[in-house]
């Protein structure tokens, strides 16, 4: 044992640890990654709800639908890049300057491209509301100093998230604290927008300066035309799934700010940030084992598809564990936090909570599909899944109004995340696995 945490342990723990490096790291990267999420969960938490407080369903609206236009572009933005870089260098470490160099400035590129056309965008959209305007330009422009996310890319290729996890905390919390001053000195909406940015570029000089600290520096980055083209070869079908995931995300409070209202988007965000504020989860469990499973592949298929099996099974009961009591508590829940004035958004959250047990089966697909190189299966699911969220959004908002857009947003994780699966004989393994997780069978089909 030589790592520090290991001695709070029982010893019967302990012992079975005892020489695993593997699964120590794992543990432990995990550990940081959900230390990280979980302490700025309950603080954001805290400061998301005092910010809608102070906004009121309104304006809170008009700020989530500015996000919601930006996460929108933002997907082209990453260039389906995380993954793929992550596997490379995991694969061929030597050449670890050569693929962080070329996905920064892939990464730099789709940035600044993605900055104009969301900028262009709005301003056709919404030409007289110079404030969306405004809080779109604004919030658009920290994509360009998400390039700077690429160094992450190298501590997960280690499983040392603990480094970027500093960097992103304090950045957080220098922030939050701005934010609570600005609501203390009733600052305009505006101001939290640059506040969002500000935020961006302090996590990217902290990167960089820890990058610096333990031995690296970007100067040692190149950049190949080769590589870019082999990166993006691969990567392709992830940026379209990227923005197909993020339509079936945030379509729903664009498409209800322009078919109901502002309002109606501040009550509805206001479930769903409750009902989110859970996916960090699958999040961190899957990027810790990530390298694991892929090592996996390459020594004993049996071992690969049992820890896949496994990874599955985890998430459907932690999935599930959030989101039976959420339903009974969710007018409780939803009162107690944003208020009388959000009352609605408790049955919208009843509806909404029941996303995150398809949205943790996807994530854990990941790493299995990046494994296969089935990334265009991957694509077509996800593409899949936002068409029928957009055509249900239609659908169900006008009736319905939010408790409709929770309804899509469930039915369209469902299809794209663990249906769809079914319907192709390259994912059929997968679906057994989902299916075995979900009625928790342990013998039912094969898995791979």
């Amino acid at each position: 044992m030589n790592r520090t945490w290991t001695k709070y342990l029982p010893n019967s723990i302990r012992h079975r640890l005892e020489g695993r490096q593997n699964l120590q790291n794992i543990i432990s990267n995990t550990g940081w990654l959900f230390a990280d999420r979980i302490l700025r969960m309950i603080v954001g938490m805290f400061v998301g709800v005092w910010l809608a407080r102070y906004l009121g369903p309104e304006q809170f609206g008009i700020y989530n639908y500015a996000l919601a236009f930006v996460a929108l572009f933002g997907a082209f933005a990453t260039l389906g890049l995380d993954g793929i870089v992550v596997r490379d260098i995991v694969r061929d470490p030597s050449c670890k300057d050569e693929i962080l160099g070329t996905a920064f400035v892939l990464k730099l590129i789709g940035g600044t491209l993605t900055l104009l056309l969301t900028i262009g965008a709005i301003s056709l959209l919404r030409s007289h509301d110079s404030l969306t305007r405004w809080l779109v330009g604004i919030t658009a422009a920290g994509i360009i100093f998400q390039a700077f996310d690429t160094i992450d890319f190298w501590f997960q290729s280690q499983v040392q998230s603990k480094y970027t996890v500093y960097a992103k905390n304090i950045a957080f919390f220098l922030i939050t604290l701005l934010k609570i001053v600005l609501i203390l000195f009733n600052a305009p909406l505006i101001a939290f927008a640059w506040a969002g940015l500000t935020e961006t570029v302090i996590v990217s000089a902290g990167l960089l300066v820890i990058y610096r600290a333990r031995g690296h520096h970007i100067k040692a980055w190149r950049s190949s035309l080769t590589r870019a083209k082999s990166l993006l070869k691969d990567s392709w079908p992830l940026i379209l799934a990227g923005f197909s995931i993020v339509i079936y995300m945030k379509i729903d409070q664009v498409m209800l700010g322009e078919l109901v209202g502002n309002e109606t988007v501040g009550i509805y965000v206001a479930a769903t940030k409750i009902s989110e504020v859970w996916y960090f989860i699958p999040v961190a469990i899957t990027s810790s084992v990530f390298p694991s499973i892929i090592k996996a592949r390459s020594i004993d298929k049996g071992l690969y598809y049992l820890r896949l099996q496994k990874l599955f099974s985890l998430m459907t009961v932690i999935a599930i564990a959030i989101a039976i009591p959420m339903t009974f508590l969710s007018k409780t829940v939803v009162l107690l936090l944003f208020g009388k004035s959000f009352e609605t958004a408790g049955s919208i959250l009843t509806i909404h909570i029941w996303a995150a047990l398809f949205v943790f089966l996807g994530a854990a697909q990941s790493p299995w599909d990046l494994a296969e190189n089935l990334t265009r299966l991957s694509l077509m699911r996800m593409v899949i899944g936002a068409v029928i969220n957009v055509v249900l959004n239609f659908i169900l908002i006008p009736p319905y109004s939010a408790i409709g857009a929770a309804i899509a947003t469930v039915i369209s994780y469902a299809f794209s995340a663990y249906i769809l699966n079914a319907f192709n004989t390259k994912t059929r393994p997968i679906f057994f696995c989902q299916t075995k997780s979900v009625f928790f069978v342990k013998y039912l089909w094969g898995c791979g």
